[in-house]
């Protein structure tokens, strides 16, 4: 079969960007005024329930200013339709706690999505904190290490991650484009193509809920109606193809591997930006891949380094690729789709996904038991 049948198309030209096309065009950056700060600490404060669980909250219960929601919702637009990555700055840190700035995330979430679960403790929103786990395990999970990571994306159609605390060392955020990376490896080599349109075993990193496998079966690259696709986790290839039962990855495809790991790290292709305390990014998990430094964290803990993440799944996502319904569970446009659904996925999480879905005017995916 001739590459010319196999590849795909070469996708939106904005999601096809360099590094230096970041650095001389900030539109993906936006900063929230001090008026527009103080009223989301306001907004958040006066929604607070004491012992109110994140799940018991829905959008009305934060009625953000129209300023501060329009900028949110670019952002947004920015990291689904534009570029694939955006950052909002200036979030109120000074004053707030951990707990409190977990909520604001939440709260934002809310506004533009469906948060989706991301463990088999069914945790819709995760701290990304160093915990000693080894990132190159078989249950090693990169958010609650301090080890660099490689290039990835994250199980929903957008990922937000908001910096409470950076560490004095390393911790920086790096992300490229994948379909700029996809684009040059098939100007370098063509003849690698199928090997990333190909399934390759996907480890679940003992995350999956009982009774299902232990890796997925997922291309890396993928098209439909003229976009691009990327699902690149590499730490979880490797430890895939260990899995019983799991095939074997073939000399093409880790040749493949290697040269996409090697292009997103060039400077060229590679942007690097150091959140800072009230930042939150916002990444496609489709044309953009992330990844971060090692760090070495503070002494004390209320020093940490602390960011939260949240899954989200949006009314105007795409549709994408044949197949990848396997990993998203639905490949239909502004269906609720993506996460883990782990041992605790109960009647909470189910009234949930349900009134969030209907607020955000979405439909639940064919996984979902109503």
């Amino acid at each position: 079969m001739s590459t010319a049948t196999t590849t795909p198309a070469a996708g939106r030209d904005t999601a096809a960007w360099h590094s230096a096309d970041l650095a001389r065009d900030t539109r993906w950056m936006t900063r929230f005024d001090n008026a527009e700060r103080a009223d989301l600490l306001r907004v958040l404060r006066a929604g607070h329930r004491s012992g109110q669980p994140l799940l018991g909250y829905r959008r009305g219960d934060f009625p953000f200013g129209a300023a501060a929601i329009a900028k949110i919702r670019r952002a947004v637009d920015e990291a689904q339709h534009g570029l694939g990555v955006a950052l909002l700055k200036g979030f109120p840190r000074e004053g707030v706690t951990a707990d409190e700035f977990e909520l604001l995330t939440w709260a934002v979430g809310l506004h533009v999505g469906v948060a989706r679960p991301q463990d088999k403790m069914t945790r819709y929103i995760n701290r990304v904190q160093d915990a000693g786990t080894v990132y190159r395990s078989p249950t090693g999970r990169g958010y609650s290490s301090n080890a660099e990571l490689d290039f990835h994306v994250d199980g929903a159609d957008i990922v937000l991650l908001s910096c409470f605390n950076q560490a004095p060392l390393g911790g920086d955020s790096m992300c490229a484009s994948s379909t700029a990376a996809w684009r040059q490896l098939l100007a370098e080599r063509p003849d690698l193509a199928d090997a990333l349109r190909k399934p390759l075993p996907f480890s679940r990193q003992g995350e999956q809920a009982e009774g299902l496998a232990a890796f997925r079966l997922m291309p890396v690259y993928g098209e439909m109606d003229g976009q691009v696709f990327c699902m690149w986790v590499r730490n979880r290839v490797e430890q895939g193809e260990k899995l019983p039962g799991a095939p074997r990855i073939t000399a093409k495809q880790r040749e493949a591997m290697d040269l996409l790991d090697e292009i997103v790290r060039r400077p060229t292709f590679m942007y690097s930006m150091r959140l800072e305390p009230g930042d939150l990014q916002i990444l496609s998990n489709f044309t953009a891949l992330h990844s971060r430094t090692q760090f070495q964290d503070e002494p004390e803990s209320e020093k940490k380094r602390l960011l939260f993440r949240l899954w989200l799944a949006t009314p105007d996502s795409p549709r994408l690729p044949a197949g990848w319904n396997g990993f998203y569970e639905s490949t239909e446009p502004g269906v609720v789709r993506g996460g883990a659904y782990g041992q605790h996925y109960d009647d909470a999480c189910r009234r949930f996904d349900a009134e969030q879905a209907k607020a955000m005017g979405m439909r639940l995916g064919p996984g979902f038991s109503n």
